[in-house]
């Protein structure tokens, strides 16, 4: 076996983003397009409650596939929900940042 066809089987193993997953980037890199409040467009596109679908994003967010995917969009997603984290944190002890 030569090294491009180990390559090319190495990929079809590799784990992939499931159809929804792939729509969940999609809808995150563009949701600002869609009219109203975005959770509004979540019920409507994914049939599903804006709790249920920041688990989902939060968990796809966190898949090496998903980073590889559109690695831009998972590293600033990923920098969000850790400054959301901060501020979490700083208000339970007691300080606002």
């Amino acid at each position: 076996m030569d090294a491009a066809n180990a390559h090319s089987e190495d990929a079809e193993l590799a784990p992939r983003l499931s159809e929804r997953d792939e729509q969940i980037l999609d809808f995150e890199r563009n949701w600002w397009k869609y009219a109203g409040a975005k959770e509004a467009a979540v019920r409507e596109k994914f049939d599903m409650s804006a709790t249920r679908y920041y688990q989902v994003l939060n968990a796809l967010i966190d898949r090496p596939e998903a980073l590889e995917a559109d690695p831009l969009l998972v590293r600033r997603l990923r920098r969000l929900r850790a400054a959301r984290q901060r501020q979490r944190s700083a208000r339970r002890l007691g300080f606002e940042l």
